[in-house]
């Protein structure tokens, strides 16, 4: 099996558990195909999760096993060696996916979307040779990554060298898979005002300075959410993405808003069948009132995936490219990650309920799902994009646009 290229951080060694081995590598041609490479990885996900729960550990083996699945490339075209999970048509087989690694373990979830999502806009912006030169690098089990978040004080800037190169200064903060992501795709600002240029730093041969003190978090530990500095790392013309302002553009920046929905679905989804595993276990299914919970329970778990199936029509509709579509695109996404948080604060609440003081006790699963789940649903600007739904349809506009 060959090992997912990675930088190497002093953290506490990661413990393994007995598992049956995983397949040494698998082609994935088709959205399908992905599904279920994702639904059987799920399983082994889940077994393994509470042995990376340590700050400052990373999941390395659980992404060797992805790239073994052939999921590492799944968001590339077929030509490419990937499963078209890219497609607007592949929508909800890419929501799925998410969903199944979420409900294996929230951290793994956290930074695969992020591998989506960076190899997703360097083929929408990126050039032809550019989208070539990384699929190779995610074919050969390299993690990609999208760092965006700093504080305005220290944020990244690129200062023009000679011959179209820059040298970067400042840092980025929640650097997810900070140390292990060899591929990040970081935004900067440009001097002169002239906006925010997307990059891509090879971070294996010109790794960022982490401050592994930064992430001292509720939960997702093992997500390795180091603060990076950038300063005195160079690039050439070759590693800049697109124009200037491309990655801020509608519907994608804030329509992709659904994948880290699903992954928080998953999430939930994973507390449900804990659940129902609890109290089978302690002959607990003739209550009543449990009864009762774990009704509530499934239907909630079964809007969120009605959600995100309408997220999927939604953004593979015709007209979701146009001005018009986006801004829909965006409500509807807002819609969906706000629903999928209620979701899952709902699931949350009615599972400790459920399980009582004894189900929240180590080495039950409860609390730490419990951790990684509250945190993660801290996404930025949850009452912003509810108070976009509120304006979209104030204002008379149609989500079939």
């Amino acid at each position: 099996m060959s090992a997912v290229t990675s930088l190497s951080l002093n953290v506490q060694p990661q413990t393994t558990v007995e598992l049956p081995d995983a397949p040494v590598s698998e082609f994935i041609s088709s959205p399908a195909q992905a599904e279920a490479a994702a639904a059987r990885l799920a399983p082994r996900l889940f077994a393994q999760a509470g042995a990376t729960d340590v700050v400052g550990a990373f999941p390395t083996q659980e992404f060797e096993w992805l790239h073994a699945a052939g999921l590492l490339t799944a968001g590339l075209p077929a030509q490419l060696g990937g499963a078209a999970l890219h497609t607007p048509a592949a929508t909800h087989s890419l929501l799925k996916v998410l969903q199944h690694i979420g409900r294996g373990n929230l951290a793994v979830g956290r930074i695969f979307e992020g591998h989506f999502n960076a190899l997703q806009l360097i083929q929408q912006l990126g050039t032809a040779a550019q989208v070539a030169r990384y699929a190779a690098d995610a074919r050969a089990g390299r993690l990609f990554g999208v760092w965006n978040t700093e504080n305005p004080a220290e944020g990244v800037h690129l200062e023009p060298l000679a011959n179209g190169r820059y040298r970067l200064r400042g840092a980025k903060t929640f650097a997810s898979g900070a140390g292990h992501v060899a591929r990040p795709l970081i935004t900067g600002a440009l001097p002169d005002g002239q906006g925010w240029q997307l990059f891509v730093l090879p971070a294996d041969a010109q790794p960022p300075v982490l401050d592994t003190s930064f992430w001292r978090p509720l939960g997702m530990r093992a997500s390795a959410s180091f603060r990076a500095d950038l300063t005195g790392l160079e690039l050439e013309p070759e590693d800049l993405i697109g124009l200037p302002n491309a990655y801020y553009r509608q519907p994608a920046f804030s329509g992709g808003a659904i994948r880290f929905a699903a992954v928080q679905l998953g999430g939930a989804e994973a507390v449900f069948e804990e659940t129902r595993g609890f109290l089978r276990g302690l002959g607990r299914t003739d209550d009543p009132y449990q009864r009762q919970r774990l009704g509530e329970m499934a239907i909630a778990l079964e809007s969120g995936r009605q959600w995100l199936r309408g997220a999927a029509d939604h953004a593979a509709r015709p007209g979701a490219a146009t001005d018009e579509g986006a801004e829909a695109t965006v409500a509807y996404a807002n819609m969906t990650r706000t629903a999928i948080e209620t979701i899952s604060l709902d699931m949350l609440q009615r599972a400790e309920r459920c399980v009582g003081a004894r189900g929240l006790l180590q080495p039950l699963p409860f609390e730490r799902l419990h951790r990684d789940l509250t945190h993660y649903l801290r996404q930025p600007a949850p009452d912003g994009a509810l108070a976009d739904v509120g304006r979209f349809v104030l204002e008379g506009k149609n989500f079939e646009a």
